[in-house]
């Protein structure tokens, strides 16, 4: 979460409260069906408040609703599509984590193991931080992400700089550790960095190639795909970003660094499919899942909403109407927050082309009570 991004969270933090409680007071009084319509006018109130475009994904049992509004790409005057791809950014750390979730299930590691023994020497006192620790962030490591060098060929206008992975770990680990192993909470892109070039290292296989034959083929996730280059396949939603000064600068070309962290690209739809086939035990064996909905306090000016807390790269979300299981992502151009229950019935996929720390403040209160409506009122 970079330093536009904390600016969003803390004016989350402070609105969130008030929207929870006024969506408790919408449920206590609808009791009934949200009728598309009812979703429609909040979300074309976000493009009012400054979002170039919007999707909705939300859905009670058998029953969905998938809206849009604004623009795709707004050069273009493309309309904005319930079916167009977009970046999910740091929703890919759920994916990740299955994987390294499944190769536990499959003895091929443990929770508790080093990560010195799968990409020895380079992370200093490797040998003290465990795989759990890498993914539910209580590493200690320093986010590379914070570290100025990594935006500045983007921000120089190169959006297709490459870095390497290991490049990326290797400057993170350069700045000394936040805390010990262990001691506490703090979120760090650097430690999904770690658990793809652990999954490469224990499979022999790309990352890209383990999420398509364990995640993305068994589901049919036909629109969902890990990219290594700028590329987006259409259709997709032009993502937005504000480099300095009004107007936002269409980013959409950004070279997907982030890699484990959060490369992957998707629809609503997809990534419905792919929570509610985690969370209802298709991926996982119950024990694993447990492991996965295990979660840790991320602690004051860590959480983009009060009371969340994070699990094996799966965070808790407290809604007014019980708590959601998914995550949030948020890359230069994207914003996106998944809910779903834990019994999978109940879902909201919340997607803005324009990233969070670009968006006008009056934004943040808007767009998390649409979330709150979609997800605890009934769809039809």
């Amino acid at each position: 979460m970079n330093r536009k991004t904390r600016l969003l969270a803390a004016s989350v933090a402070g609105g969130f409260a008030l929207v929870a409680a006024l969506a408790a007071t919408e449920l206590a009084a609808s009791a009934g069906a949200t009728r598309p319509s009812t979703l429609q006018k909040p979300l074309d109130r976000l493009v009012a408040a400054g979002a170039p475009g919007v999707i909705l994904l939300a859905r009670d049992g058998g029953r969905s609703v998938r809206l849009s509004g604004g623009l795709a790409d707004v050069a273009g005057k493309a309309p904005m599509r319930a079916d167009d791809r977009f970046r999910i950014a740091s929703l890919t750390k759920t994916y990740v984590a299955t994987v390294v979730l499944q190769l536990v299930g499959e003895r091929k590691l443990t929770l508790a193991d080093p990560v010195e023994r799968f990409v020895p020497g380079l992370v200093p006192n490797g040998q003290r931080i465990t795989i759990r620790e890498l993914l539910n962030h209580t590493s200690g490591l320093f986010d590379y992400e914070q570290d100025p060098r990594v935006l500045k060929p983007y921000l120089s206008g190169n959006l297709g700089y490459h870095w390497p992975p290991r490049a990326l770990v290797e400057m993170a680990v350069s700045h000394k550790p936040l805390f010990p192993p262990g001691a506490r909470y703090s979120y760090s892109n650097t430690n999904y960095m770690l658990a793809g070039l652990i999954v490469e290292a224990i499979t022999g296989r790309p990352l890209g190639s383990e999420l398509r034959r364990r995640i993305f083929q068994p589901l049919q996730l036909r629109s969902t795909s890990f990219p290594t280059t700028p590329s987006i396949p259409s259709p997709y939603a032009h993502g937005y970003y504000v480099l300095g000064k009004p107007p936002a600068t269409d980013v959409s070309g950004l070279s997907p660094f982030p890699w484990a962290a959060g490369a992957i690209l998707s629809t609503a739809a997809d990534i419905a499919t792919f929570y509610r086939a985690l969370v209802s035990g298709r991926l996982l064996r119950p024990e694993l899942l447990r492991a996965m909905e295990t979660t840790v306090a991320e602690g004051s000016g860590q959480s983009d909403i009060p009371g969340q807390r994070s699990g094996l790269g799966l965070q808790r979300f407290p809604t007014p109407c019980g708590p959601a299981y998914g995550h949030n992502g948020t890359f230069p151009g994207y914003l996106v927050y998944a809910f779903t229950s834990k019994n999978g019935q109940r879902q909201a996929v919340l997607m803005v082309n324009e990233d969070a720390g670009s968006l006008p403040k009056r934004f943040a209160p808007r767009y998390f009570h649409l979330l709150t409506s979609a997800y605890c009122q009934r769809a039809s």
